[in-house]
């Protein structure tokens, strides 16, 4: 019961984040993140650290994107500080570290933590790892630090990988 509840979601979410199942799939990642009202700081963000021909490159990728009030939530100055030029390498890695390579979909997810008896490790391209979880019938993704976010909106399927929309944001070991 708990998989149908997400994957319920998952179908939901992609109408919602693209406006059709049909365009989801012919969008990149980025084309994907600059359609979304939601996620207009990681689009800022992705340009700042020069991440744009990256993630609209082949890929495939899984992106847990979080949400511009995920970003709202961390300290104040935060997100203002990883903006300026001298922190490009800080930011880079921030944002690298919400990147799996590999495109992988919620049922993908989900055998994968049961497959591992209820928690996943998973390599991101920053170098850092993600351990993913299943709470309340929910997928939850935890940093390094024990930070946890909640996919809120999943399977959002583009041409070069899948995006995972999160409520948090995730930070490596600085």
């Amino acid at each position: 019961m708990k998989n149908l509840n997400f994957m319920s979601v998952a179908l939901i979410a992609m109408v919602f984040f693209t406006g059709s199942i049909a365009t989801a799939q012919t969008t990149n990642i980025v084309e994907a993140a600059v359609a979304s009202e939601d996620h207009t700081t990681l689009v800022a963000a992705v340009k700042a650290a020069d991440l744009v021909g990256v993630l609209t490159g082949e890929g495939p990728f899984t992106v847990f994107a979080p949400t511009n009030a995920a970003f709202d939530a961390l300290p104040e100055g935060t997100v203002a500080t990883l903006l300026q030029p001298e922190n490009k390498a800080a930011l880079a890695g921030v944002l690298t570290y919400h990147v799996v390579a590999g495109k992988f979909n919620a049922e993908d997810v989900i055998g994968l933590i049961n497959k591992n008896y209820g928690k996943a490790t998973v390599a991101t391209v920053a170098g850092g790892a993600l351990i993913l979880s299943l709470e309340d019938g929910n997928v939850t993704v935890t940093d390094v630090n024990g930070n946890s976010a909640t996919v809120t909106a999943a399977d959002l399927n583009q041409s070069n990988g899948v995006i995972h929309v999160i409520d948090t944001v995730l930070l490596p070991k600085m």
